[in-house]
């Protein structure tokens, strides 16, 4: 059993304890609460210091791809999709509208995406006056350096929504407290320049982690920080048109070689994912869940409809048959996959199936099933869907598929099923035409546990930062200079984990190309919220095609950065919008 979250759990703690004083029977008289009264203890401060991460959590971890700040990086590119299935999911046509980069300030989605990153500014800055202001250290007995480490991991956390702001809508109003006007937004080079210090500011003053695989808690770290500022300038050149690899090099170089804490690449997959994943040696920085307690991502909206049957566990919700990703097939079974020899005759794209770029002997590319005791296997959801564990069955949901009969997932998104009275839609492919089992599901996050070994359930943390982004981002850098058998080195670090018979297909000198270096980021992050951010990096966010989605065309370059919502604008007139919208 983990230990209590600390962070994340923070606000549960105030609820109960206010619900415990209301079973006084003596009457308790108040008159208002002052800042300078309720600072009494250490626990207080920590309460206060946990509400900006309790949002910090909502947006990163809750239902993981429909969260806040992941769905608009994955449900607008190449990796996933909410296909409308019939009447399911087509939800005003919101989904398809993000599919097909139909922005607009009204645009389902991109409203969340804003509230979510300036609400957690003006969480974070009110927490980090009150401590400041209010707070006596000393008085409270906190150990050496305890007023730096919670300052600053407070200024780390502005600067991570900072940083979400500035690489989806570019340049952002900026403050540094919640005290003052309303300000207009700053330019994109005052905002990158604003985030980079504020984390210089942070890095030396943060805890570091001391010791391999100690306990994740949601707090940052050094490397946490790091990581943080090694990918703005990763991404520099999309945000502020400079070239900054070597700066992301050089903290990537660092974070490997442990200047900023004890890391570790996992040798077992699983473990980053699963159960015990608090004490991951890669994982720098996670949102916690917890059993019973906080539990984060469990029940995903991908999962069918039927599959608590297959998990042996009928207490899972959020069985909505959601989101999947990009089918790698045609309606008639052909490859869309660039340089397939079984090659769709609609053409072949070099972006998207992501399920097929997986290698056959990737131990990822397994139906993901419960083993018993904490341990689980396989990535993804698809075929015909009997455990191969437990031998329990997914049956239809009694829409296309009759609740009598086995699920069959397929890597297509297509009417395929005859159905009565819908026969001019048949044979349709495309977002619009998904049908109950269209679509290979992601099953990385949250793996489910039998009903009998039910106390398993929602403690695996969601990922945020890991060691492998340091590696990938670093290999990346090594390429643009031309040091593609470094590159390849670093990459074939983290891939031979997935191959204990030997990688059939490494990563060398001579294969690794801007296509295969794209193909990589997709394969090792797959759903964890930062495919659009890749796309735009190498410029192929709206000058290339994938799957049922044309390139945007030269003049939508500005699709790079999604417009600001209308709600912004009306409740700060001082913000203009985007170019081009």
């Amino acid at each position: 059993m983990k230990k209590y979250k600390l962070y994340i759990i923070a606000a549960t703690v105030m609820v109960v304890s206010v619900l415990l004083q209301a079973c006084s029977v003596e009457p308790q008289y108040f008159s208002q609460s002052t800042p300078e009264l309720f600072f009494d203890t250490q626990g207080k401060v920590y309460q206060r210091m946990g509400r900006p991460f309790t949002h910090w959590a909502w947006t990163m971890a809750d239902h993981q791809a429909h969260s806040t700040l992941v769905r608009l990086q994955e449900f607008t590119t190449d990796e996933m999709l909410v296909p409308s299935r019939y009447n399911d999911w087509y939800d005003g046509g919101s989904y398809l509208r993000m599919y097909h980069h139909d922005f607009t300030p009204t645009t389902p989605g991109v409203n969340d995406a804003w509230r979510a990153f300036s609400m957690g500014v003006a969480q974070t800055w009110s927490a980090k006056d009150d401590i400041d202001q209010y707070v006596d250290f000393e008085a409270l007995k906190f150990p050496a350096g305890s007023r730096d480490a919670i300052l600053m991991q407070l200024q780390s956390l502005a600067a991570f929504f900072y940083l979400h702001g500035l690489d989806l809508f570019g340049g952002v109003p900026l403050y540094t407290s919640n005290k003052g006007d309303i300000q207009p937004r700053a330019t994109d080079v005052k905002t990158f320049e604003f985030i980079e210090g504020l984390l210089k500011e942070a890095l030396p003053k943060l805890p570091k982690k001391t010791e391999l695989g100690t306990m994740e808690t949601g707090s940052i770290n050094q490397a946490a920080s790091a990581l943080m500022l090694a990918r703005l300038y990763f991404n520099a050149g999309s945000y502020i048109r400079q070239d900054k690899f070597a700066e992301a090099a050089a903290l990537c170089q660092e974070i490997i070689d442990g200047v900023y804490g004890s890391y570790k690449l996992e040798d077992d997959w699983t473990k980053i994912f699963g159960f015990n994943n608090d004490r991951s040696t890669e994982i720098i920085w996670s949102v916690p869940s917890q059993n019973a307690q906080s539990e984060r991502s469990v029940g995903v909206h991908s999962a069918h409809y039927g599959m608590n049957e297959y998990w042996d566990n009928g207490e899972i919700g959020n069985r909505n048959n959601g989101y999947c990703l990009v089918p790698s097939l045609d309606v008639n079974g052909k490859s869309y996959l660039y340089g397939s020899k079984d090659a769709s005759p609609k053409g072949t794209y070099r972006l998207g199936s992501p399920f097929a770029k997986f290698h056959k002997s990737d131990i990822r590319k397994q139906l993901n099933a419960y083993e018993g005791g904490g341990k689980w296997r396989g990535m993804f959801y698809f075929g015909e869907l009997i455990n191969p564990v437990t031998g329990k069955v997914c049956h239809g949901g009694n829409r296309q598929i009759k609740p009598t009969d086995i699920v069959v997932l397929v890597d297509q998104i297509a009417r395929i099923i005859p159905q009565t009275g819908a026969e001019a839609d048949h044979g349709k492919e495309g977002a619009r035409w998904g049908e109950e089992n269209s679509g290979v599901r992601l099953a990385k996050f949250s793996p489910i546990p039998w009903l009998s070994e039910k106390t398993y359930r929602g403690n695996p943390d969601i990922p945020v930062f890991r060691l492998a982004e340091a590696y990938y981002m670093l290999a990346e850098c090594k390429m643009r200079t031309g040091d593609k058998a470094g590159a390849a080195a670093l990459i074939n670090k983290v891939r031979k984990r997935y191959f204990p018979d030997g990688d059939p297909d490494p990563v060398t000198a001579s294969n690794l190309d801007e296509w295969r270096m794209l193909d990589e980021w997709m394969i090792e992050f797959l759903g964890e919220g930062r495919r659009r951010t890749d796309l735009i990096r190498w410029n192929k966010y709206t000058t290339e095609s994938w799957w049922d989605h044309p390139a945007d065309g030269a003049d939508k370059a500005y699709f790079n950065r999604f417009p600001i919502p209308e709600q912004a604008m009306g409740s700060n007139n001082l913000i203009e919008q985007n170019p081009g919208y």
